[in-house]
């Protein structure tokens, strides 16, 4: 069977080479007569294989020197709960609610402090940004927390907020990757791979070192201590080695597609094809505030839950996969994450239009 145009929100596409190499070094990987799946955690073969992920990482994001680079466990879920246990000195927090995560990472911090949430876009179901530019930052907050791209409603920050000088913490576990960020506007910025990077399994925590300390809340388990991690270099127990080792695949493949700026160009260039095409749609309409979009998430109705149904049945038998929205919202919903190629864009494009002809 040949490969399908994937548009699944996470587990998600990834790089058909990025698959390829890891197919031919399953069995042997470099010589060593077995697989990364097999292979020691404190081997010579995988410290190399983690070192190398992390320095590819560094300088594909630009990181700079004073921030600690993490591959964690937990799903970015566990974050919900690690970010207030390690961050919260004064036991309050500032959450902009977007949308499902942020709502639920504000509910988990309340077990550990006060929680303000100082701005939220819930009255019109999440399709858009509220703005952050002169928010009612808490004066003892210890941080402000966002969620940067919301995969189930498709909304992005375009800018960061003003967070009047206090901590920002962002969970960008969809945008990950997808354009260039400036590390040192954020406290710790940090994701689950499973959407634009790699396999289910890993988090990837890019954190200031100031912020990695032993005075954390009081019963903090020591697997939920950012420091037991950072003084370990991630392998304080046994990491999820072959997800590393894929991830390090695919900052190898960003690097020779020529970065993140490049990886930019093409996200836009695949999103306007699908938001151009919603736009003068007399069928299919998008959800989200036109300014708010997400380049890597594409929520889309007909309006019709019948119709919404068939189109998702006869995208599947056409080779377009997952298009359905979370079960939360209905409708259609479009992923298109870095691996996706143009050629799949077009694909569903064309397809919407031949469904609309013969359907309106």
């Amino acid at each position: 069977m040949s490969r399908v145009y994937n548009f699944s929100a996470g587990p998600a596409v990834l790089p058909e080479e990025v698959l390829k190499a890891a197919a031919e070094e399953m069995m042997d990987y470099k010589g060593t007569g077995m697989s990364v799946m097999e292979m020691s955690h404190r081997s010579k073969a995988f410290e190399e294989i983690i070192q190398t992920a992390e320095a590819d990482l560094r300088e594909l994001m630009n990181i700079p020197d004073n921030y600690k680079v993490l591959f964690l466990q937990g799903g970015a879920s566990q974050q919900f709960a690690m970010i207030p246990m390690n961050l919260m000195k004064n036991k309050v927090a500032d959450y902009i609610i977007t949308g499902q995560w942020a709502k639920k990472a504000a509910q988990e911090a309340e077990k550990y402090g006060k929680v303000n949430r100082i701005a939220s876009s819930a009255d019109k179901t999440f399709s858009y940004i509220p703005d952050c530019s002169d928010l009612d930052v808490s004066d003892d907050a210890d941080y402000v927390y966002i969620c940067e791209n919301n995969t189930i409603y498709g909304t992005k920050f375009k800018e960061l907020p003003n967070t009047k000088g206090k901590l920002l913490v962002s969970d960008v576990s969809s945008c990950f990757l997808s354009e260039p960020v400036d590390v040192s506007k954020y406290g710790i910025i940090y994701g689950g791979v499973q959407k634009n990077i790699g396999p289910a399994g890993v988090v990837i925590a890019v954190i200031r070192e100031d912020l990695i300390t032993e005075d954390v809340l009081p019963g903090t388990p020591t697997m939920l201590t950012y420091k037991t991690h950072a003084d370990a270099d991630s392998l304080y127990n046994t990491p999820p080695a072959y997800g590393i080792y894929i991830c390090g695949k695919v900052f190898q493949w960003l690097k020779k597609m020529g970065g993140l700026d490049v990886m930019k160009e093409r996200n836009e260039k695949k999103a306007k094809l699908l938001y151009d095409f919603l736009d003068q749609s007399q069928m299919f309409k998008g959800t989200v505030e036109p300014k708010d979009r997400s380049l890597m998430n594409v929520p889309f109705v007909t309006g019709d839950a019948e119709l919404d149904a068939k189109f998702i049945k006869e995208a599947k038998e056409a080779g377009l996969e997952n298009l359905k929205g979370h079960r939360s919202v209905g409708g259609m919903r479009a992923s298109i994450y870095n691996a996706m190629p143009y050629e799949g864009v077009e694909a569903l494009t064309a397809f919407m239009k031949k469904f609309e002809e013969e359907n309106l």
